[in-house]
């Protein structure tokens, strides 16, 4: 149905106007009709609409000429009003048909024809015609003009050829074919003619069509795929093969298709050529980039679970990591993860020294692009990996060497460093019996960035050499880099120790507790003590305890201490240190407290003196349970919560001493205020009776005086009785304070 033609239930189609008649009048109508009564009312007239008019039976030929005479003027009037409407004419043609005036209705497609000669409906409709009523060489003329005319109209070929094959005229439809593909029509008009040929067993002419339909359309995949396996469904196994090795040849190595690569290995699995399949899947693997192997792996790995053995899959399952692996390096180079996997793949499956060192090369040569150190901490491990490979797996000590000196060369000393690749570099020559190279390598490495790991690497080192001057100065280096390392004091102290040299460990011991800034003091001074304790120096290791105890005021020192004593078997002197720990800790917390008389008990019960014990005992605190509120961040109210206190016998004792000095103190001050109060009201009294004597006297002056000297005595005098009278005023409203 055409555009201008519409559908009216139980009804014709009406044909709508091509144009709608421009609106003249454009003002506004009196009466607004929305678009909801539109609709309303156009549904109400779909129940309105008039039925057809009956069937009327024509009997008489004068009237049915005369109706046909009106019909055909209605179908004229139609074209002459609209001689482009192309639906009016096949409408027309049909007509004529229906009535069996075939030569009419041939005039009529024709007179359409030269209307629009490039209408394929006008030309099917007129083809159809002449099929309906029999008329097979017309229709073939029909169908030869609309060919001619445009050979690339499909439909045309498709309405012809099945018409000569449905009258069982294969030739006709064989040469129709014949004529089509002469254009080098689209793919589906070669596979009409292949399975024209196929339906009536004509495998070699099928065949001959399948050859030069590649011609025309090889670059499709696809089709080169259907031709060899129309050869292997036929059972022409040979040609099968051909075909596919013609496509590989035909797309060449540089545009070889995964597509083909497969179903040419699953064709040669289908022949049970195992060994012809698994070189098609490795030829692939090898010449087609990684992005484009994915099908490879997965019908590869089907085929070596199923057909192959044990090594046969493990290398497939290898080959498709390292694709995985070179995709993701290839991404992302600075994945070093990804690198560390690829490599330990490659060093796992002993790959080719060559591909190895590649990969290294490759990886390392990702340097990060920031001069920090946390980007580089990953990178690092390159390095270290490709020069152990190069010494343990390669046995090449002159290209680990290179390596390592390659490392140090490419990391920026001046902002930070790597001391595990110093000691390594050392190390790996100490392996090659080149102890000066590891001693330069180790002094160029302290000399570049002093670290503390690296000093002590180089001790070490000497250590197990027996180079003890070696030490000594290295350990005298290292102090002066970094003085507050209390873990080197000690060791410092410790070689001395070792050595016999007890005055110059007591030396070190001596310096490093002088030191303004130490990181680990507590330790240093434990390792200092000890050491008297050891050499059994019980003086200077209590002198020790005291000028600690000037410095730090920590119950640990305090417990200690007295453990020293206990352990010398001294209890006095152990008591007396317990008992100025806890004069000392009176105002410390109640927990240190609690914890300093429960080791002065255990070292009374030690010393077996009861007196002692009792007292100790007398003092331990008591245990209460208390409450306290609680708040949040915000400062909001969260409740209450339990805890546990000490109180403390002697706390008690001076809180109750402290309650009585207060009361004491507060009735002596109401005593001195109540006394000074009484002072100033007996001191106010006489001040009042001479201010009014004189305020007798100044008003004798005023009347006695002449108006000039009265004014200004009498201001005068009023000014300083109003500052008298203030004075006054100020005073005893201080008074009034007081009191």
């Amino acid at each position: 149905m055409s555009d201008e033609e519409t559908e009216v239930p139980g009804n014709k189609p009406i044909r709508l106007p091509k144009k709608a008649a421009k609106v003249k009048n454009k003002a506004p109508a009196p009466l607004q009709i929305t678009a909801e009564q539109l609709l309303r009312e156009a549904k109400e007239r779909e129940l309105e609409l008039i039925p057809p008019a009956p069937k009327t039976k024509i009997t008489d030929p004068d009237e049915l000429k005369e109706y046909q005479r009106k019909k055909r003027k209605e179908f004229e009037d139609g074209i002459r009003k609209n001689r482009m409407q192309l639906a009016n004419w096949i409408k027309y043609g049909k007509w004529e048909e229906s009535i069996g005036e075939i030569q009419r209705a041939r005039s009529v497609f024709e007179r359409a024809l030269d209307v629009d000669h490039r209408s394929i409906s006008v030309w099917l409709q007129y083809a159809e015609m002449e099929m309906r009523c029999k008329q097979i060489n017309h229709a073939r003329n029909v169908f030869d003009r609309a060919i001619t005319i445009m050979p690339r109209a499909t439909q045309f070929w498709l309405k012809y050829s099945y018409m000569e094959e449905v009258i069982e005229n294969i030739p006709g439809a064989r040469q129709i074919f014949e004529r089509w593909i002469e254009w080098e029509p689209p793919e589906q008009a070669w596979q009409t003619y292949i399975n024209f040929e196929l339906r009536y067993k004509e495998i070699d002419r099928a065949r001959s069509v399948y050859q030069r339909f590649l011609h025309v359309h090889g670059i499709n995949v696809q089709n080169w795929i259907k031709y060899a396996k129309f050869e292997e469904r036929n059972g022409y196994v040979g040609n099968a093969r051909a075909a596919y090795e013609r496509a590989m040849e035909y797309f060449g190595e540089e545009g070889i298709n995964e597509t083909v690569l497969v179903a040419f290995a699953l064709f040669e699995e289908r022949q049970k050529e195992h060994e012809r399949a698994r070189a098609i899947f490795k030829y692939g693997l090898d010449n087609l980039p990684s992005n484009r192997t994915e099908e490879i792996f997965k019908h590869y790995t089907q085929h070596e679970k199923k057909f192959g053995e044990r090594v046969g899959i493990e290398d497939v399952i290898i080959s498709k990591r390292k694709t995985q692996y070179e995709k993701m390096v290839q991404e992302n180079g600075y994945n070093y993860d990804a690198w560390f996997d690829y490599l330990r793949l490659l060093e796992n499956e002993s790959a080719e020294r060559e591909e190895v060192e590649d990969v290294y090369e490759r990886a390392i040569a990702n340097v990060p692009p920031h001069a920090e150190k946390r980007y580089w901490r990953r990178y690092i491990y390159l390095w270290i990996n490709y020069a152990l490979y190069e010494e343990l797996v390669a046995k090449d000590f002159e290209r680990a060497r290179q390596v390592y000196k390659a490392c140090l060369d490419i990391i920026p000393h001046k902002i930070f460093t790597f001391a595990k690749i110093w000691i390594l570099f050392a190390h790996f020559e100490i392996r090659q019996l080149d102890l000066n190279s590891a001693r330069k390598i180790l002094g160029v490495a302290i000399g570049k960035c002093p670290k503390d790991k690296l000093f002590r690497a180089y001790i070490d080192l000497e250590l197990q050499l027996r180079e003890f001057d070696r030490c000594r100065k290295l350990y005298e280096k290292f102090l002066e880099s970094s003085p507050e390392s209390s873990q080197t004091w000690i060791k410092f102290a410790e070689l001395e120790t070792l050595l016999g040299d007890t005055d110059r460990a007591r030396a070190v011991f001596d310096i490093a507790v002088q030191q303004p800034a130490l990181d680990m003091p507590e330790l240093l001074w434990k390792a200092y003590i000890d050491f008297e304790i050891a050499s059994e120096e019980h003086e200077k290791a209590r002198e020790l305890y005291e000028t600690l105890l000037q410095r730090t005021n920590h119950i640990k020192v305090w417990i200690s201490m007295a453990e020293f004593e206990q352990a010398i078997e001294n209890f006095e002197g152990a008591r007396k240190v317990y008992e100025k720990a806890n004069q000392s800790l009176e105002n410390a917390d109640k927990g240190e407290r609690l914890m300093l008389l429960e080791a002065w008990k255990e070292c009374e019960t030690k010393s077996g003196d009861e007196a002692a014990l009792a007292r100790v005992e007398a003092m331990m605190p008591r245990k209460v349970k208390k409450r306290r509120q609680i708040q949040t961040e915000d400062g909001v109210d969260a409740g209450w919560e339990e805890y546990f206190d000490y109180i403390f016998p002697q706390d008690q004792a001076a809180k109750g001493s402290f309650k009585l000095l207060e009361a004491a103190a507060r009735w002596k001050k109401q005593r001195e205020e109540a006394a000074r109060a009484a002072q100033e009201a007996i001191d106010e009294a006489p001040k009042d009776e001479e201010k009014e004597e004189e305020d007798d006297v100044e008003k004798k002056k005023v009347r006695e005086g002449d108006s000039d000297t009265d004014l200004s005595d009498s201001s005068s005098s009023s000014g300083s009785s109003s500052s008298s009278e203030s004075s006054d005023s100020s005073d005893s409203e201080q008074s009034d304070g007081e009191e």
